[in-house]
């Protein structure tokens, strides 16, 4: 017993090594932590169960016969995150690139498997140069199984994918269908088709940062939802984040410890919207004001800023924000905007999660540009997100709501639950002065009878009346009672009950 015990002693040393010491060092020199010491930092201390610890790939060409490692370049496992299950697996670059194997990605595939069946999350930290080649065909069908894995998966258990180093060629495929995808400044980079391949096929001459860095996908593609400064930042950041997620799509989050309401206001509300309609303001003070602690996790922060989403909570309950943003084209919603806002409508309803949408929204982005490029179909992608929707849904208009923008963003015809308005609301099918040089074209050389007619119907459209009147508002509110309304509304809608009718899936305009 002595004896086998000291073998696996050794064993368990050996695997802790990865591909050595000498490539450890590099790992570091590179400003990269090793895949063991990612996952110390992410998970809770102690709690972290590692399986697959001795398996090895089953290969002899090429000389793999001759390069085998204790765990075939990948940690699996499940551990707790604030005292919560969650299934991990990180890829370890100090073996063979962290490059796939069908060994390697059989055991992605088995604690995938086992987080649908008892309902966690699953957490992917990318590492890797892609497939193994050496393996030819047989690495590609291994990418085939984490793929098919990660579609099964989808809607049941949210999956995260945090890129800490390269993600090329195939290995991209997985993250993008996972929920969120967060990348680290630097030292990650995802792209189908790496530098060389580009020269080759188009001459463009490009490095892997400016061809598929943290800030290309942040900022000008939308593949990732936000970056970090380094391997500890992100980590830490995501252990935050996971704060706002529940472990799958039966559950509800709990409530965490929160300070109850009080019937305190929020006075600087009342100030919020200027004076000047045309005069632009942060709806993320709003956003900060009526959040627990004024803590907001915001998801694509660099990415089509004219509207904000993101997580915070209400009296401890976690809910999705979506809002429009007068500080970017006005809070327009163009592709990018309905994008950005459908997918995160649609991870909210995928988990429970109540939505609270802000509007102040002039219409959509009119264009040349994005006519061509299909803003009939994807600014449909976010109504059919909203409607589709059977969470709790509250909306607060504002400021402006105009067009068919006002039916877009959780309006009460595509049953949002509550509709709230400030006074200073503004529902029409567009601002006074558009309308009026319309409906009065006749009028349109005489400039006083023009500014009558902008009065008038300014008078009749320009605040949250009629549609108050019409039920389409349940109510009009001070802006300083504004997260107190909020919180009365989630409470009342905690036991909301709705369904679709049955259907295989959905045909969502892709």
């Amino acid at each position: 017993m002595r004896e086998a015990t000291a073998k696996l002693q050794e064993k368990l040393e050996t695997s802790e090594q990865g591909g050595g010491a000498d490539r450890i060092n590099s790992q570091h020199q590179r400003g990269k932590l090793t895949a063991r010491e990612r996952l110390n930092i992410l998970l809770d201390a102690d709690s972290f169960e590692e399986w697959d610890r001795f398996v090895e790939h089953r290969s002899h060409d090429f000389g793999l016969d001759k390069q085998k490692f204790l765990g075939d370049g990948v940690v699996t496992g499940h551990g707790k995150i604030n005292g919560r299950l969650v299934f991990v697996f990180s890829q370890d670059f100090t073996v063979m690139g962290g490059s796939l194997s069908e060994m390697h990605a059989q055991k992605i595939c088995k604690i995938m498997d086992k987080a649908v069946e008892v309902g966690a999350p699953i957490i992917g930290l990318n590492d890797s140069g892609g497939a193994r080649i050496q393996e030819g065909v047989i690495s590609l069908g291994a990418y085939a199984d984490v793929f098919k894995r990660n579609v099964l998966a989808s809607g049941v258990v949210p999956q995260i994918s945090l890129v800490m180093g390269p993600c090329a060629g195939g290995a991209v495929y997985s993250p993008a269908m996972t929920d969120f995808i967060f990348m680290v400044k630097d030292t990650s980079y995802m792209f189908v088709t790496g530098p060389d391949v580009v020269k080759t096929v188009t001459g463009e001459i490009i490095n892997s940062e400016n061809l598929g860095g943290a800030k290309v996908h942040t900022g000008d593609s939308g593949v990732a939802h936000a970056s970090f400064t380094n391997d500890y930042d992100a980590l830490m950041q995501i252990r935050r984040f996971m704060m706002y997620i529940p472990q799958n799509n039966r559950e509800h989050l709990p409530p965490l410890p929160h300070q109850e309401i009080t019937e305190d206001s929020i006075l600087s509300l009342d100030k919020l919207i200027p004076d000047n309609a045309s005069h632009p303001y942060d709806i993320k003070e709003l956003i900060q004001k009526v959040a627990d602690n004024g803590e907001f996790f915001e998801i694509h922060p660099e990415w089509a800023g004219n509207i904000v989403v993101g997580f915070c909570q209400l009296q401890g309950q976690s809910v999705g924000i979506v809002a429009n943003q007068p500080m970017v084209l006005a809070g327009c919603l163009d592709i990018n905007a309905s994008r950005k806002a459908a997918r995160f409508v649609r991870f909210c309803d995928c988990f429970n999660i109540p939505i609270i949408t802000f509007v102040d929204v002039p219409g959509f982005l009119p264009g040349v540009d994005q006519e061509k490029n299909g803003i009939i179909t994807h600014g449909s992608k976010l109504l059919f997100a909203y409607a589709e929707a059977t969470v709790p849904k509250i909306t607060l208009i504002t400021r402006k709501a105009y067009g068919g923008a006002y039916d877009v963003m959780s309006s009460k015809h595509i049953r949002a639950d509550v509709n709230y308005a400030w006074p200073s609301a503004e529902i029409a099918v567009m601002g006074p002065k558009g309308a009026v040089e319309i409906i009065f074209r006749k009028d349109i050389n005489n400039p006083e009878k023009i500014q009558q007619h902008t009065e008038n119907y300014r008078e009749k459209f320009a605040n949250p009346y009629v549609a108050a009147k019409l039920g389409y508002i349940d109510e009009v509110i001070l802006p300083r009672d504004t997260r107190r309304k909020l919180i009365r509304s989630l409470e009342m809608l905690r036991s909301k009950q709705l369904q679709n009718p049955w259907k295989k899936h959905d045909n969502i305009p892709l």
